[in-house]
């Protein structure tokens, strides 16, 4: 299995910690939050990782190098101009060899990504799969409607002036079927939340939820980031 991480974000909304470093290096527990993605994914099997990069890539790159120090592999993707969640994907097209995680740069993540993978398997018809869930911020979250077997109706994109009565947050954790890449345009800017799945959801394919009580946070904001490292010292 291989993990894309994305990690090629400004951050804008954490500065001034992000005037030095990129959203993905900021530290949790005096350790940046990607290392902690690395160490998570290879308690679960995951040895190979996709990495995007756009602001300050020297600072993670210098950091990993090839992954070699913790006993992974690294590959790089540089975008001079972002190409957005999907169009990372794209851009990994050549290196990507199955199904694979893809996790935003900026959650911290405690997840049994193994569990996450078996529940896949356990949707043969599914092109995708991510987690879904509660969340105390759902004005600026991305929702979801799904029915009973938590395959996915419809998309809600945020932001929000009134919320569907019934809907779960969208937690930036997915793993895909390599057959996800068809559908995702060449060398343009194309998001995941805002235009794949609604187009895939469109054409009729499966994308399913995935419902965890395993720790997720978005550390996206100075209260977020601050509530997951109160958090961190509790778990």
């Amino acid at each position: 299995m291989q993990a894309l991480i994305l990690c090629a974000g400004r951050g804008t909304r954490l500065r001034p910690l992000t005037d030095m470093i990129p959203k993905p290096m900021v530290p949790i527990n005096g350790k940046p939050l990607l290392e902690h993605h690395i160490e998570q994914f290879k308690k679960h099997g995951v040895k190979e990782f996709l990495i995007n990069l756009h602001y300050l890539p020297d600072k993670i790159t210098d950091y990993f190098g090839d992954g070699s120090n913790w006993g992974v592999k690294i590959t790089y993707k540089y975008e001079p101009e972002l190409l957005g969640t999907a169009g990372a994907i794209k851009n990994f097209e050549q290196e990507i060899e199955g199904k694979f995680f893809l996790i935003y740069g900026d959650i911290f993540s405690l997840l049994d990504y193994g569990k996450l993978y078996q529940s896949f398997l356990e949707k043969p018809d599914a092109i995708g799969m991510m987690v879904i869930g509660d969340t105390d911020h759902p004005l600026d979250s991305d929702l979801s409607e799904i029915d009973k077997n938590l395959q996915f109706l419809k998309i809600h994109k945020k932001p929000h002036e009134a919320l569907p009565k019934k809907y779960k947050a969208m937690r930036a954790v997915y793993v895909f079927d390599k057959n996800i890449l068809q559908f995702i345009p060449e060398k343009e800017h194309y998001q995941i939340d805002h235009q794949l799945l609604p187009d895939i959801l469109s054409k009729g394919l499966q994308f399913y939820g995935y419902e965890t009580k395993d720790y997720l946070k978005d550390i996206g904001t100075p209260e977020r980031y601050k509530k997951c490292q109160e958090d961190f010292k509790k778990l």
